[in-house]
């Protein structure tokens, strides 16, 4: 299984990125998909997670900004981020949780705001 994140880049703050992570496998099903992101000499921090029906979770410091999509037929998940802050500057992981908890991590994308 592979997870391919895209979608990062330089945006001012205010502006709006989406994120997308596809998860390579014809016979991968997985529970949850999600967004941790890390800010060098920092702390992994989670974003957002959706389980397969659509149950979503946020960090408090997103909610209202970020929203958490996925297409189970594509096993892709997106982020779209919207209002963008500075504080949002990190490196975005998307990762797939199996229904037995195993995880698998994309390579990560950039994000870059600038004030």
């Amino acid at each position: 299984v592979q997870l391919q994140a895209s979608g990062g880049g330089l945006v001012q703050a205010g502006g709006s990125l989406r994120l997308s992570c596809a998860a390579s496998g014809s016979t991968f099903s997985p529970n949850i998909m999600g967004w941790y992101r890390q800010v060098p000499g920092k702390q992994r921090e989670g974003v957002a997670s959706i389980t397969r029906v659509g149950i979503t979770n946020y960090a408090d410091s997103v909610k209202g900004r970020f929203t958490i999509s996925r297409d189970n037929a594509k096993n892709t998940v997106y982020l779209q981020m919207n209002n963008l802050k500075p504080e949002d500057t990190a490196v975005y992981y998307c990762y797939a949780r199996t229904y037995y908890s195993a995880d698998y991590w994309g390579q990560g994308t950039l994000v870059t705001v600038s004030s």
